[in-house]
């Protein structure tokens, strides 16, 4: 079932959205930003649900035909763009988009076109799906879905209502592994405090009986970095990363260690600290590193993280992190 109850956070997103319902002042265009796992998917799916539902109220009553298609992702009216590329063309908007939205529904008051990974819209594409957004029909409602706003163009930008997902309460993502994933408590507070507030991330790590591993290893490495030649780093986040799709959960986990020394060095408050165990090493790191040295390690890390995703060469996007990371800790 896909409605707002089953949002974790994300209260003023969802109480602009009913607003808009309600007041019938809801807009031709949406854009959803906020990093992977945030929950995205899941409040463009409410929200379409809702605006569909043949009771018409800001909460979908999950009994009409309407919910009912929705929740089984077969909705006639509600078209999610579909791309096989690296990248969203201008070919698939025109056809998928373009092409289609003339049509009136078949039999809902709206017509909802959701672009996930909107970041990979190629500018080609983003002016094809401009034309649109400037003459929509009054029908058509665009939701796109993306982690990068810095992609999109500021003419895109400027005709929708930008809604930036933000980190949901750590208490809140505890409860809700809890109550439904029935993990022990240790281990909820564990996924809760290493997501960063994306319950996603949370979900993952509490469902990986590997997760306790990865902070062991990555925490072994980042002891004794300084002391580790450049070569030595890299085999053993490479040895690590046995799947490379696992490799931006180690990068996440070397972030978090990073974002430690910063908080410390500037608080000396343990207490903020996710690495709590490791007090005496982020101690001992936040005293060596300055406040430029942390912040070139994590801008390496957030721009591997980009690399990745954009399909740089794995071992290049991974060598030039540790080169900055190595290069930046001995302060």
């Amino acid at each position: 079932m896909q409605d707002f109850n089953y949002v974790i956070g994300h209260g003023d997103i969802i109480e602009h959205m009913k607003n808009a319902i309600q007041m019938q002042k809801v807009s031709h265009a949406y854009i959803l930003h906020g990093e992977e796992g945030m929950g995205k998917k899941l409040l463009a799916k409410a929200f379409a649900k809702t605006l569909q539902c043949e009771a018409g109220d800001t909460v979908s009553c999950n009994s009409c035909k309407s919910c009912l298609q929705s929740d089984s992702n077969n909705h006639p009216d509600i078209i999610w763009l579909v791309h096989e590329k690296a990248s969203i063309g201008v070919d698939d908007i025109r056809s998928q988009i373009n092409a289609d939205i003339r049509i009136k529904p078949y039999n809902s008051k709206y017509k909802i076109y959701i672009i996930d990974e909107a970041d990979k819209l190629t500018e080609q594409a983003q002016n094809a799906l401009l034309k649109t957004m400037e003459e929509p029909p009054a029908y058509a409602i665009l939701l796109l879905l993306t982690e990068s706003l810095g992609k999109m163009l500021p003419t895109i930008l400027s005709r929708a209502i930008v809604l930036n997902l933000k980190p949901v309460d750590k208490e809140k993502i505890t409860e809700f592994l809890m109550d439904n994933y029935h993990v022990p408590d240790y281990l909820a507070k564990m996924a809760a405090q290493f997501s960063g507030g994306n319950v996603g991330k949370a979900i993952k790590y509490a469902s990986s009986d590997d997760f306790g591993k990865m902070k062991e290893d990555i925490i072994h490495i980042l002891k004794y970095i300084e002391d580790m030649e450049l070569y030595e780093v890299i085999s053993g986040l490479k040895s690590l990363s046995v799947s490379k799709n696992n490799i931006e959960d180690y990068i996440d986990l070397m972030i978090l260690w990073y974002r430690d020394v910063l908080v410390f060095k500037s608080t000396q408050k343990p207490d903020l600290l996710l690495y709590k165990d490791e007090l005496s090493f982020i101690n001992n790191q936040a005293k060596i590193l300055s406040y430029d040295n942390i912040n070139n390690i994590l801008n390496a890390m957030e721009k591997a993280k980009i690399r990745l995703k954009a399909n740089v060469n794995f071992d290049i996007a991974i060598e030039l992190m540790l080169l900055s990371l190595k290069e930046n800790s001995n302060g």
